[in-house]
């Protein structure tokens, strides 16, 4: 028999998180260690606490579930609680954690309880399988209108309207705002697809750009060019990116 499963609930409902509690409490299997009733504390928890599971809601204001988890270093196993469409979360099932669709069961919660204690009995971890999850997710979830970055202990909550540019560095984004300088850990090609196309435009391989914040272009060869931001930076446009800036552009 393996050892209680310390638990955590992120819920912003409290009829959902006495629920969950109340089914869990006959669950032999589990001890339920805290609740939060939003996104940050729910991180402050998860790092405080460094739980094994995490039940964890997806619609939460300020900070949602997927953005608590990108600000995660170490993932603990994961159960989404979530109203989203059924049909949707299906195509992104990579069996690497549930999630139960709101109302649930207490048979329903018992299945993604032993789906927990199963991966547990042989010693796995979901946690890049969770991780490739949040990405699908992005990736098919509407566009962005903010981003959640972290910085010591501080979290940021940046407006898409307010990044200037995007600079890729290695596995990691370095996200340019006015409050300053952000590294996060995202592809470059993911952002891409989630960012506006009225406004944003990926001018090289390592660089997007907030179209808004261009100050003006110099071309310094027949077919070279070179933006000037308003942030004082300047940004080499490739030769393959050109025909894309000048229909963006109309120039």
């Amino acid at each position: 028999m393996i050892q209680k499963i310390r638990t955590l609930i992120i819920e912003d409902e409290e009829p959902a998180r006495n629920l969950l509690k109340t089914f869990l409490s006959s669950f032999d299997e589990i001890n339920v260690i805290g609740e939060c009733s939003d996104g940050f504390s729910g991180l402050k928890a998860i790092n405080e606490m460094q739980p094994d599971l995490v039940f964890l809601d997806i619609q939460m204001p300020r900070l949602t579930g997927f953005e608590l988890l990108e600000l995660l270093d170490e993932l603990p196993e994961i159960v989404f609680t979530t109203a989203y469409d059924e049909f949707a979360l299906k195509a992104f099932d990579l069996n690497a954690v549930d999630y139960l669709m709101k109302p649930f069961s207490k048979q329903r919660l018992r299945q993604a309880v032993d789906k927990v204690v199963e991966r547990f009995r042989i010693k796995s971890s979901g946690s890049d399988q969770v991780q490739k999850l949040v990405e699908h997710m992005h990736e098919r979830s509407k566009q962005l209108e903010r981003v959640v970055v972290k910085s010591g202990s501080k979290i940021h909550v940046i407006p898409i309207e307010q990044i200037e540019q995007i600079e890729a560095q290695d596995d990691y984004v370095m996200i340019h705002a006015p409050e300053g300088r952000f590294m996060k850990k995202e592809t470059m090609s993911s952002l891409e697809q989630s960012l506006p196309e009225d406004q944003f435009l990926r001018i090289h391989r390592s660089h997007i750009v907030n179209i808004n914040q261009i100050q003006r272009i110099e071309q310094y060869g027949k077919e070279s060019y070179l933006l000037i931001l308003k942030n004082g930076n300047s940004v080499s446009v490739s030769k393959s990116r050109i025909k894309d800036l000048k229909r963006e552009l109309n120039f």
